[in-house]
């Protein structure tokens, strides 16, 4: 158990705070209550000769990782390739909320083709589903402007599931730079010097001041 714990936290103590692979939830059970209780007397040498902070969660992330292997919890790979798959995830529900806008997209062409008098029979299909569960009928006088309400109304849904998307990539943006900021300050500064990154921090700082009424080159 030493030895797992002493292999943990050596493989832990120089990795970069966004390789660290994402640690499962470990069941409530005598077992694995029985095994952190072991490893806890042992963490006391190292937790007192710890320099800073940053040896201190070092080691206690090591020690939990030991946990987990000494129960045999299942851990996904790290390194480079948990931090492709830290960069590459999308959250289930941004997933469903793209699927959707997908979806809407395909919908308005069928009904945008439809309306132009492409009337073919899977063209038709969709159009009938579109409008399933109301009173439309392909042979009413306003069908084409039944049409552009539900295309309208399919663009909206569009801009606004775009503007969660949106809203949750600039949260996460600034949770990554935070996080970032903590472990690795030289890290974080060269990466906000890259031009594209630069000109956006350049143009939210500038929305910024003309908020407060101040402009570039004008003091506060």
């Amino acid at each position: 158990m030493r030895s797992i714990l002493e292999e943990s936290m050596l493989e832990t103590r120089s990795m970069p705070l966004e390789n660290r692979p994402r640690l499962p939830r470990i069941p409530l059970s005598k077992r694995n209550q029985a095994v952190v209780r072991a490893l806890n007397p042992m963490l006391v040498t190292y937790l007192e000769a710890s320099e800073d902070l940053c040896e201190m969660d070092s080691i206690l992330f090591g020690a939990a990782l030991a946990v987990c292997r000494i129960i045999g919890a299942k851990l996904p790979m790290y390194g480079r390739a948990t931090q492709h798959t830290l960069l590459s995830a999308i959250p289930a529900w941004r997933k469903r909320i793209e699927d959707r806008i997908a979806k809407a997209r395909a919908l308005i062409g069928r009904l945008t083709s439809f309306r132009s008098g492409n009337n073919r029979p899977r063209v038709v299909r969709t159009v009938r589903m579109a409008f399933a569960g109301t009173n439309f009928s392909l042979s009413q006088p306003d069908i084409t402007q039944k049409l552009t309400e539900r295309i309208d109304d399919l663009k909206q849904k569009i801009a606004a599931r775009g503007k969660r998307i949106r809203r949750f990539s600039e949260r996460s943006r600034r949770f990554n730079q935070n996080r970032l900021f903590q472990s690795d300050q030289k890290r974080l500064y060269k990466s906000l010097e890259r031009p594209e990154v630069c000109g956006a921090a350049q143009d939210r700082i500038r929305l910024t001041l003309s908020h407060f009424g101040v402009t570039c080159g004008q003091s506060p």
